[in-house]
């Protein structure tokens, strides 16, 4: 709609130009001269012009208008402010100019200097917004620039991390709080709790290590970020399971899970929950245990060689022993001959050192 009014106001303009500038010519001199028929002549040329002029105008304000539609919001309304501030500037300048004499034949000077100075100072105004337009948005409303970048997803809030049972036993989600890694509010849901205490209260040993592990972990992340860790209180009576109450709350608060159960993992992504697995993480880092690291442990039970024990850390990980098979529920330090670590866990693999009773 508004290229046909620009083109047919063009149109018009050089039509009515044209045809009653005419008048305005000396055809006086001339003898013989039919000044009607020059004019409609020239109401012809000006149209022509006129629509000249107006397919130009229409390009340059297509191209303007995309330019304007593609520019970002913050800098729109900073290029707006620094133009307005530019042309107020302009106008103070000059008003004092307007106040002097001018000789005859000079008054021309006065609307050209007008001119050229607000030119100057709106296209000043507007390059240094460019610049400074964050910061003058700030001074005028703080929280209006976060507020619209945040709504144009540029930038984006944290998320809020719901922590479950297996992430808490493995312990290496405290080392990451502490250095910064992971942004946002903490949640610990009550039912995952209630799990850690059945866990700890459990009569297998290793069960019960583990589970004491958990809670000790909370109680420092609690107390190291006590705004940031938050038990929520929600549970799910209809569901039987904890990963399946985790996946239920982590749609329901739009939350990231964040989990070293392999399991889960999948389940939360079919499920179109976003998951940090730390096993993940940790396969891009430096392994925790590295060749000829000495370990002390428990062998537990035997291996699927014939000569293999199996023992655990106290964050579950499970320890291979090559001719570990003769120390079954004893004490042993071992030494580290390799470690594997994959999304399902870690996997370490040692030979024995000395017997410890």
């Amino acid at each position: 709609m508004i290229d046909t009014v620009i083109i047919v106001s063009f149109i018009l303009a050089g039509a009515g130009t044209g045809f009653h500038g005419i008048d305005l010519l000396p055809w006086q001199v001339l003898v013989d001269v039919n000044i009607q028929g020059l004019r409609w002549v020239a109401l012809g040329f000006g149209s022509f012009v006129g629509l000249i002029f107006g397919l130009l105008t229409q390009n340059a304000y297509r191209k303007l208008e995309m330019q304007i539609r593609s520019m970002p919001v913050d800098m729109l309304i900073s290029r707006a402010i620094g133009l307005v501030v530019g042309l107020l500037l302009a106008n103070l300048m000059l008003a004092p100019l307007f106040l002097l004499p001018i000789p005859e034949g000079f008054d021309f000077f006065k609307p050209l200097a007008a001119i050229l100075v607000s030119i100057v100072f709106a296209y000043t105004g507007m390059t240094l917004s460019d610049a400074h337009g964050r910061s003058l948005l700030r001074l005028i409303n703080p929280g209006s620039l976060e507020s619209t970048l945040v709504a144009e997803g540029t930038l984006k809030s944290a998320t809020s991390k719901i922590l479950d049972t297996s992430c808490v036993i493995d312990g290496r989600i405290e080392g990451l709080v502490s250095t910064g890694f992971l942004e946002g509010q903490l949640l610990v849901p009550q039912f995952v709790i209630q799990e850690l205490q059945t866990i700890a209260d459990s009569s297998n040993d290793q069960k019960r290590i583990r589970g004491r592990r958990g809670l000790d972990i909370l109680n420092n992340l609690r107390g190291l970020y006590r705004d940031r860790v938050v038990i929520h209180p929600a549970d799910y009576e209809e569901i039987a399971t904890v990963d399946a109450k985790l996946v239920r709350l982590a749609q329901d608060l739009n939350a990231t899970l964040i989990t070293t159960d392999f399991n889960l993992n999948k389940v939360a992504s079919l499920h179109q929950v976003t998951v940090l697995n730390v096993n993940d993480l940790a396969q891009c880092l430096r392994p925790s245990y590295l060749p000829g690291d000495c370990l002390h442990l428990k062998i537990i039970r035997e291996g699927k060689e014939a000569t293999q024990g199996v023992g655990y850390l106290d964050d579950g990980t499970m320890v291979v022993v090559e001719e570990g098979r003769g120390f079954l529920g004893k004490q042993l330090d071992v030494v580290v001959t390799s470690a594997l670590q994959t999304s399902a866990g870690k996997m370490i693999f040692a030979r024995p050192e000395a017997i410890a009773v």
